[in-house]
């Protein structure tokens, strides 16, 4: 799929890959899709290629919005795109499908992150997107939904699991994949092992996907 990439825009890699895959074994025919942090679309185009009645694609980069409509249009593809923080642009509605690659790479500075690093910067502990979603997405599936999450180890996939489940969802880990750092990673890696969340020597990561299903 040839994709338009802008400039600071999270261009698909290995967790889009990945979460891709665990979308690949969904039957999404007829399905109500949305994608969380969709950058170029490509999950959404997926799922719309591969049936679903309606897909939304929401992300808070304006650029990463207007990426994934000229990636829709070109495709021949009806996705919508819209821009605003993680599920707010989608409040009040239900869905058979979620699929959420949010930022979710701890970070050494405080506050907001800012522009492309909105992308991956997630809090210290790299959970300040990852557990509002977990608050939010299981009021947001249908009876019958599921939400599939895409993030690395050193954003605590057990908590996501714990946290799905205790929303009453039936969660666990579906997919697991040993990748190298990227840069961001490595870059501060220095900072990661101060805190215990990498190992000295290592240069990879486990990315996970959590599948969570809502009772039909």
């Amino acid at each position: 799929m040839s994709l338009l990439k802008p400039p600071g825009v999270y261009a698909p890699q290995h967790d889009t890959y990945l979460l891709g895959e665990a979308l690949l074994a969904e039957d999404v025919t007829g399905a109500l899709v949305l994608d969380v942090g969709a950058g170029t679309g490509a999950l959404a185009l997926t799922a719309a290629r591969r049936g679903a009645a309606r897909v939304v694609a929401v992300d808070l980069s304006r650029r990463a919005v207007w990426a994934t409509r000229l990636n829709a249009l070109a495709a021949g593809l009806p996705v919508r795109a819209c821009r605003g923080d993680l599920l707010a642009p989608v409040r009040g509605h239900r869905f058979d499908l979620v699929l959420a690659n949010p930022p979710y790479v701890p970070a050494p500075a405080a506050g907001a992150p800012r522009g492309a690093a909105r992308a991956w910067d997630a809090g210290r502990d790299g959970r300040a997107v990852l557990d509002r979603l977990c608050a939010g997405v299981p009021s947001m599936l249908l009876p019958g939904g599921v939400v599939l999450v895409v993030h690395s180890e050193l954003g605590d996939p057990d908590r996501t699991v714990r946290l799905l489940a205790a929303a009453g969802l039936r969660a666990g880990v579906s997919r697991r994949r040993a990748v190298p750092f990227g840069p961001v990673v490595r870059e501060r890696a220095a900072w990661l092992r101060s805190r215990g969340l990498i190992r000295p020597g290592q240069d990879s990561e486990e990315l996970v996907v959590i599948r969570a299903e809502r009772d039909a």
